[in-house]
């Protein structure tokens, strides 16, 4: 049974879908792993990609990514910690470049938000941070224009955009020198969308930096772990809270050892489907 929309500007899925843990729970016994993504994507409405943030991707995952589930559902990207963790921001021109080149303009009209996500060690500086936003390209003609500039490490290499369309990014600080006014300005100064974090000892920043929000639920009191089924309701009506001021709220369960992720995401979406009334 597919997901009922809640409206456009909702969107809730879950980050990642290759998981152990939800075959036999939320994947019926016998499924094939090559029908998982089909599957969550006809109960969900979003899907937020991990591979991107571990290695460059082919092309070729890109279309069968999108090939898989119905054309309703978008897919945020999060963005390589090579830009992130290792070079931490700095000189990352041609991993920008490559990172473009390796299919994401693919998606085209789907291709949602691109999460940054950043490590605990990395403190807020105005110079640098600015700097690296001022790289992130807004619209997949520009983007095209920079994978333009790949080297030879992007295999399968797409250079093209189809059509003109509007990019979105978000910023998952860990640090808490990010909890300041001074890197609100410096976000909403580049219409970047700050994060909202929850998760046992993670950085919790609730800020609005852009017209939209991005929610990332990571599991408290057990990172990872624990569900949330018991504030659901609280969840679903920040949503639509926010809903009022914001162009689209993205919201990703991250609580995935457990399995508990996809049960999350789907009663999530059922309450916010509900007509504005809190499912019991």
């Amino acid at each position: 049974m597919s997901a009922r929309s809640p409206g456009p500007g909702t969107r809730v899925g879950t980050s990642g879908w290759a998981y152990a843990s939800w075959r036999g729970d939320f994947f019926p016994p016998g499924l094939r792993h090559r029908d998982e993504l089909a599957h969550l994507g006809d109960r969900v409405t979003s899907l937020e990609v991990n591979a991107t943030f571990y290695s460059l991707q082919r092309a070729s995952s890109f279309q069968k990514w999108a090939q898989q589930v119905r054309p309703q559902v978008d897919f945020a990207l999060k963005g390589s910690r090579y830009i992130t963790h290792l070079l931490r921001l700095g000189k990352v021109e041609q991993a920008l470049a490559n990172f473009w080149a390796s299919g994401p303009l693919l998606l085209g009209p789907r291709l949602g938000p691109v999460l940054w996500q950043l490590p605990a060690s990395l403190e807020f500086d105005r110079e640098g941070v600015g700097a690296f936003l001022d790289l992130l390209p807004h619209t997949t003609i520009r983007a095209a224009a920079l994978a333009g500039r790949h080297d030879a490490r992007v295999k399968e290499p797409v250079t093209d955009a189809t059509g003109d369309h509007r990019i979105r990014h978000a910023l998952e600080p860990r640090h808490p020198s990010f909890d300041t006014p001074a890197a609100r300005r410096l976000l909403r100064e580049h219409g970047v969308a700050t994060v909202l974090s929850d998760g046992a000892g993670l950085l919790r920043v609730d800020a609005d930096t852009a017209d939209f929000r991005y929610v990332r639920l990571h599991g408290r009191p057990d990172l990872y772990r624990s569900g949330y089924a018991g504030s659901l309701d609280q969840w679903a009506r920040r949503v639509r809270g926010w809903l009022t001021d914001h162009e689209s709220v993205h919201v990703y369960f991250d609580n995935d050892a457990e399995g508990h992720a996809p049960h999350d995401a789907v009663a999530l979406l059922e309450r916010l489907s509900s007509d504005g009334r809190d499912a019991p």
